[in-house]
C-alpha cells in the first residue's frame, strides 16, 4: 500500500521489507525466517506510473522442496511485506536450500552441536517432562495427555508431545495431525496442533498396518523422537507411554532421568491396584510421582447427582499408596467425569478444553493442566552458576 508524498528509494524499501520479515515465523520450526536463514533476496522495483506502490520480490528458500508449509509461508511472507508503507504488489520466489545451508541450519538449531542429542537430558535444561501413565489399556490416558498439552498451550506455554505408545497410538487422531514431520537430511521438524508440537510413531506407518518391534526397536524410536525432532524451547513436554511397566517405560527412565510420572486411573478399585503397579516403578527408576489423575470419576445426572459407574475412591488411594511406597507426596491432582463431548472431541482431532471449554471434563482437565503450569522445576541436576571459594 502506498503511503507519503514523497517516494522512498528501493534501498529503503529494500531495508524496511526486511525489517517486516523478521516477524515471519516458520510454521514448524517457530523461529523467524530471517533467523534461518531463509530469506534469500529482496528485490524492489519502484515505477512512477504505477498508483499502487512499488513491486516487490521476496526470495525464500525452503528447508526441503517438498515443505508441507509452504502455502503458508507465502501468504504469511506476502501479508508482511505488504505492510511497509510504499509497497503494492508483492511476489513470493521459491527455492530450496543447499546442503551446505541445511548442515548449517541443524547446527544453529542445536545450539552450535551438528550431531543429534537429547536437550531435555541436559543437567541444565529447564523444560518440565511428564509421562503419562496407566497400569492398563482403557482409562483415557491418551485422552488426558491430549487435553493437558492444549489446555497448556492454550496459557501461552511451548509445549511438545511424544506419542510413545508405540504400538497403541492415538495421539495424532486426538490433536487432528495427517502429516509426518517434515525432514531436513537428519533432522525432523514436528506437525504443529492447536499450538503443540507433536510426534508420534503413527506419523510414519501406513493406515491399518500394525507395529511389531522388540524392545532394542522400541528404545531406539524413543530415542528418536527426543534426539531427531527439533522441539525448541519447550516449556513442557508430555509422553504418551503405552499402559504397563515396559520397555518404554525403562527407557523414559534411562534417556530422561528427571522425567516425572502422573498416573491415570479409574475408580475402580480393579483397575486402581494396576495403576499402582505403573507408579511404582518410579521406586526402581529414580523417578518421581509427580500425581494422579482419576478419570471416569462419576457421570452427572439431569438433577445434578453423580451416577458412579466405576465406583469411587480409586484415584484416591493409588495416590495414598504411591505417597507410601516412594516416600514422596503424591497428589490427586483431579477427578475427571464421564463426559460425551470429551471423547466426541478427541475422535474429531480438536481436544474438548478448546470446543467446549465449560464442559465438566474440561474445566477439570484445565485444572490439572493449571497446577502442572505453575510447578516449578527443582535444583537436582541443573547447575547454580556457583564456584567453590
Amino acid at each position: 500500500m502506498a503511503g507519503g508524498s514523497a517516494t522512498p528509494t528501493t534501498d529503503a524499501l529494500e531495508d524496511l521489507v526486511r525489517t517486516a520479515l523478521t516477524q515471519v515465523m516458520d510454521p514448524e520450526i517457530r523461529r523467524p525466517v530471517t533467523e534461518l536463514g531463509m530469506v534469500r533476496s529482496v528485490d524492489v522495483s519502484i515505477d512512477a506510473a504505477a498508483a499502487g506502490g512499488a513491486h516487490v520480490v521476496v526470495g525464500i528458500d525452503l528447508t526441503v522442496a517438498g515443505c508441507p508449509m509452504k502455502s503458508t509461508l507465502v501468504k504469511d511472507v506476502t501479508a508482511a511485506a505488504q505492510t511497509v508503507a510504499g509497497v503494492g504488489k508483492v511476489d513470493v520466489d521459491l527455492g530450496v536450500m543447499s546442503a551446505e545451508q541445511r548442515t548449517a541450519l541443524r547446527t544453529m538449531l542445536r545450539g552450535g552441536v551438528g550431531e543429534p542429542e537429547i536437550p531435555f537430558a541436559k543437567p541444565d535444561s529447564l523444560t518440565k517432562v511428564y509421562a503419562i501413565a496407566s497400569g492398563k489399556g482403557g482409562v483415557g490416558k491418551s485422552s488426558v495427555t491430549a487435553n493437558l498439552a492444549v489446555a497448556l498451550a492454550a496459557d501461552g506455554l511451548n509445549v511438545g508431545v511424544v506419542d510413545a505408545d508405540i504400538y497403541g497410538f492415538s495421539i495424532p487422531r486426538m490433536l487432528g495431525v495427517d502429516r509426518a514431520p517434515t525432514r531436513v537430511d537428519n533432522m525432523l521438524l514436528p506437525p504443529v496442533a492447536h499450538g503443540v508440537k507433536v510426534v508420534s510413531i503413527g506419523m510414519f506407518v501406513p493406515q491399518g498396518q500394525p507395529v511389531i518391534w522388540r524392545g532394542p526397536m522400541l528404545h531406539r524410536a524413543l530415542q528418536q523422537f527426543l534426539a531427531d525432532v527439533y522441539w525448541g524451547d519447550l516449556d513442557v513436554l508430555l509422553l504418551d507411554l503405552p499402559p504397563g511397566t515396559g520397555d518404554i517405560a525403562i527407557s523414559v527412565a534411562q534417556l530422561l532421568p528427571s522425567s516425572e510420572i502422573v498416573v491415570v486411573t479409574t475408580p475402580q478399585v480393579a483397575a486402581a491396584e494396576v495403576a499402582e503397579r505403573a507408579g511404582s516403578i518410579a521406586t526402581q527408576t529414580q523417578q518421581g510421582v509427580l500425581g494422579v489423575v482419576e478419570n471416569m470419576s462419576w457421570l452427572e445426572q439431569p438433577d445434578g447427582s453423580r451416577l458412579e459407574l466405576f465406583g469411587s475412591g480409586g484415584g484416591a488411594k493409588v495416590a495414598e499408596n504411591l505417597s507410601k511406597a516412594t516416600g514422596s507426596p503424591v497428589e490427586l491432582l483431579g477427578q475427571v467425569p464421564l463426559d460425551v463431548t470429551l471423547r466426541e472431541a478427541g475422535d474429531a482431532g480438536t481436544p474438548v478444553v478448546l470446543t467446549n471449554p465449560s464442559s465438566p471434563a474440561a474445566v477439570a482437565l484445565r485444572q490439572v493442566a493449571t497446577h502442572l503450569a505453575t510447578r516449578s522445576r527443582g535444583l537436582a541436576g541443573r547447575r547454580l552458576g556457583l564456584s567453590p571459594v
